[in-house]
């Protein structure tokens, strides 16, 4: 557990210490709060997601269940909404009662226990882990950039590319789009739709999507809360990459986010991925890596 947690600290060092900040940008400097505040964006998300498929599809048994300052979901077996965010980032110690509530609301559905959890969680949650036999299966590094002080970061270009919100009877064809994107252009297997279009049509959820030629080409979320602009859910279809869809995508929705308000702009990537090297490269940098234990 030990080796897990100074990995994790030691990749957030190697990713900040590569990224080469302009000369007018200044790091964001974390605290728990801001950790707090950005999980919590992603945490009320899944949550709202995990209400929608209920609402589509009673028989999942789809539910929520605030615990340990954060909320676990399920929205049927297996589904990457089936998972729990934002624990012990109050500051406080996490019980014994709530982390048995955590295991016994998955527990109750067959489902093996997922916890995405922020490296600024309270200690205990982690020697929870450890006596419980839990194991690291994924890291996921965090971004953000300040949308105050660089609301337009990214260069101005002009192209073919459309990106419009998007709502009612085009929800179907903006998860259609995503989800092949997501699988390499192949036909996306029909549970991965519902969840897509279930969490396209979650309370708090705008779907941007893009076109080029009045085709779609690919497409975006953005969740705002508590002055976050959450950017997830984003892909472009293989036969348009390399074409800056992605960027259109990403400079629609942080404009979205800067008119409402946002202080911040936070998104989600793997490692050393090329979806992380297009975000740093527009000027976000990594806050956290979050790691994900399963039993």
């Amino acid at each position: 557990m030990r080796t897990a947690l100074q990995y994790t600290r030691k990749v957030v060092a190697q990713t900040l210490a590569a990224i080469d900040l302009p000369d007018d940008m200044e790091p964001i400097l974390l605290n728990r709060e801001l950790a707090r505040r950005i999980e919590l964006a992603e945490a009320q998300a899944g949550a709202a997601a995990a209400v929608s498929v209920g609402k589509l599809r009673p028989e999942t048994g789809a539910c929520v269940e605030q615990v340990a300052g954060g909320w676990a979901a399920y929205a049927g077996a297996g589904s990457p909404v089936t998972q729990a965010i934002g624990l012990a980032l109050e500051g406080r110690p996490i019980s014994d009662g709530e982390f048995s509530r955590l295991e016994e609301f998955y527990r109750q559905r067959n489902e093996p226990v997922r916890v995405e959890a922020c490296p600024l969680a309270h200690a205990s949650l982690f020697e929870r882990f450890a006596a419980a036999g839990y194991r690291v299966t994924e890291f996921t590094n965090v971004l953000a950039l300040g949308l105050r002080e660089h609301p337009a970061r990214l260069p101005v270009e002009v192209n073919e590319i459309q990106v419009r919100l998007v709502a009612g009877p085009e929800i179907g064809l903006w998860a259609h789009t995503v989800v092949t994107a997501f699988v390499e252009g192949q036909e996306p297997p029909p549970e991965l739709l519902e969840t897509m279009r279930a969490f396209a049509l979650a309370d708090g959820v705008e779907c941007y999507l893009a076109e080029i030629g009045g085709q779609a080409a690919g497409g975006g979320t953005l969740i705002l809360r508590d002055g976050v602009a959450g950017l997830f859910g984003a892909g472009t279809l293989p036969e348009f990459r390399k074409r800056g869809v992605q960027t259109e995508v990403l400079r629609a929705r942080m404009e979205r986010g800067r008119r409402a308000g946002c202080e911040l702009a936070a998104c989600l990537a793997a490692p050393g991925s090329s979806s992380e090297r297009n975000v740093v490269r527009r000027g976000f940098q990594v806050l956290y890596t979050r790691a994900k234990f399963e039993k």
